[in-house]
């Protein structure tokens, strides 16, 4: 038996459509089937994908271009009843053993996986572990049946689930680089009509730490934004309302400023522009906003170039001489008895 689990959720496999009722499963226990969404659709985690195409090259039939795809989450086994995922475990490995070659995937298996209790009182909890722990051990290496569990808290899963022989093998799936988001708004692009002024690449450069569904994410609410306005096409401004609410919250427009504030905002922001421009070490400076939002009232956004794995003490030192460039900014215009604390 091959296993494996990724860290983090992936959608993956060119595996073919089957009709629940064809297989022979109980009305209450039926998993997901297939996936329209193909190897060649997945972005920005070439490594992780190499891993699993390879695998699952394995594993196809030499007779047959694709193999039964079976999809399900751990929450599934015990929804309705405590104790009937015992037997949703055994119908589910039985069918599987008799359409392999197949995958069985377990989506948050965490929910069904998780570190055994040992009280007495409720044993029946451990039950569908129990359970999923022997179907695992009794497979053949001839029986051509690939378990794959995701999950986003690896180390709140028993013990006995990860040892050699049931889920060895692991699969790393991080949020993507630059070049990964730049592929991934690229795919979720190509389904909108975008403007002539859109640079897939800055927006890649101002999304540093999101997620492939947070991407997605990311054009939906730009495209929005373009129906909204009646607009024909989403344009560059959409993606930086996205980014910023998504980042930031929505603009708060209805609050009520004074024009000393605004001022004074206005000042601070500049110099954390300004010092940001001049010092050497600092990152490029993208936008300056005085535009409320959530709790700023204001900000300076700053990209790199390209991910940060590393700084160096240059880099660091401009970091915080830009941090007080507002504060200077403020002293030098208001005075320092003037200076705010926020």
């Amino acid at each position: 038996m091959l296993a494996i689990w990724p860290i983090q959720k992936m959608v993956f496999l060119e595996l073919q459509r089957f009709n629940a009722e064809t297989l022979g499963l109980k009305q209450d226990v039926k998993p997901i089937l297939g996936s329209t969404t193909r190897f060649k659709d997945v972005k920005g985690a070439d490594e992780a994908k190499a891993e699993l195409e390879e695998i699952v090259h394995n594993l196809r039939d030499p007779k047959e271009r694709l193999v039964p795809f079976f999809s399900c989450s751990g929450s599934a086994f015990d929804e309705m009843y405590v104790g009937v995922g015992a037997r949703r475990i055994r119908d589910l490995f039985s069918t599987a053993k008799k359409l392999s070659p197949c995958v069985i995937f377990i989506d948050e298996i965490d929910a069904v996986g998780g570190k055994r209790s040992h009280n007495r009182l409720t044993p029946f909890l451990n039950m569908t572990l129990n359970q999923l722990l022997v179907e695992l051990d009794g497979f053949n290496q001839n029986e051509g049946i690939i378990v794959i569990g995701a999950t986003y808290f690896p180390e709140s899963l028993d013990k006995a689930l990860v040892r050699p022989g049931r889920f060895d093998q692991y699969v790393n799936v991080p949020n993507p680089d630059v070049e990964g988001r730049r592929q991934i708004l690229e795919s979720h692009m190509s389904k909108i009509v975008k403007g002539n002024d859109v640079d897939i690449m800055i927006i890649a450069r101002g999304t540093p730490g999101f997620s492939g569904a947070d991407l997605a994410n990311l054009v939906n609410v730009a495209a929005l934004r373009a129906a909204m306005n009646d607009a024909n096409v989403v344009n560059m401004d959409d993606f930086e309302f996205a980014k910023d609410k998504i980042l930031m919250g929505n603009e708060r427009k209805s609050a009520i400023i004074s024009e000393e504030n605004r001022r004074i905002t206005a000042f601070h922001e500049a110099g954390h522009a300004l010092v940001a421009i001049h010092t050497v070490g600092a990152l490029p400076v993208h936008k300056a906003t005085i535009v409320p939002r959530g709790s700023t009232l204001g900000m300076v956004i700053q990209l790199p170039d390209k991910d940060l794995t590393s700084r160096s003490r240059k880099q660091m030192l401009a970091s915080l001489d830009v941090s007080m460039g507002g504060r200077v900014a403020e002293e030098l215009i208001f005075g320092a008895s003037e200076v705010t604390l926020l």
